[in-house]
């Protein structure tokens, strides 16, 4: 029986996806919570179940809501080369920040990716070392230009977040690394619906509803001690 495997052509795309979520890539994303340094430090975030809420209700409720859909536009633009609409995506995303922190961290994480692209020879992504950068416009120009679709794009997104956020949760709560193994699990096991959801939302709902991150957020710009960035 010949045995069936899959051609070189196939997995290029995959191994694209891999480098591009990769934790090798020199953007900085570890040293930003997102507002979880400060949910832990007003005991909003304890332990792993506390945890579990916390990350499960961001993956839904913010990142499932705003950059993903916001990510899927963005691919689309980049897709039939659409620059006006990339720097209105691009925009749009950047004022849905709703604190200086995450505006920073966004603007930071965008023109840290901008440079590695740039060295991987995608010359478009000189024009956005810039302010005008957010994470997900140039995530979704590499996914373009290596011929990723739009759920692997959306769920390779969410794993990397996931993965940042379960590393700074095993820091600040603190939990061990095998409750962070379980939380980086059921945080996957959730990728493939909120993806399915991300992919059928309209432009008038693309919105967030988690509130304690914008508070803890903001409330963290004045924190006296911060391991983080946000």
């Amino acid at each position: 029986m010949n045995e069936c495997r899959p051609s070189t052509q196939t997995l290029t795309p995959l191994l694209r996806l891999l480098h591009l979520v990769s934790p090798v890539l020199p953007l900085g994303a570890y040293a930003y919570s997102q507002g979880l340094e400060y949910g832990v430090h007003a005991g909003w975030v304890r332990d792993e179940l506390s945890g579990s809420h916390w990350l499960h209700g961001l993956a839904r409720g913010a990142v499932g809501t705003l950059d993903l859909p916001v990510l899927a536009r963005l691919h689309r633009a980049w897709k039939r080369d659409d620059l006006d609409a990339v720097e209105f995506w691009s925009a749009q995303l950047l004022a849905a920040r709703e604190s200086a922190e995450l505006r920073a961290e966004e603007r930071h994480l965008g023109r840290a990716l901008a440079r590695v692209l740039i060295e991987l020879g995608i010359d478009e992504a000189s024009h956005w070392n810039d302010d005008r950068a957010t994470w997900a416009t140039l995530f979704s120009l590499a996914a373009v230009r290596w011929d990723l679709g739009e759920p692997e794009t959306l769920s390779g997104y969410l794993w990397a977040w996931s993965e940042n956020q379960v590393l700074a949760a095993i820091k600040l709560v603190p939990l061990g690394q095998s409750a962070g193994q379980r939380l980086l699990r059921t945080l996957s096991d959730a990728i493939p619906p909120i993806v399915q959801r991300a992919l059928t939302i309209t432009d008038d709902a693309i919105a967030i509803s988690t509130p304690a991150q914008t508070l803890a957020s903001s409330l963290h710009e004045a924190q006296y001690t911060r391991l983080f960035r946000s």
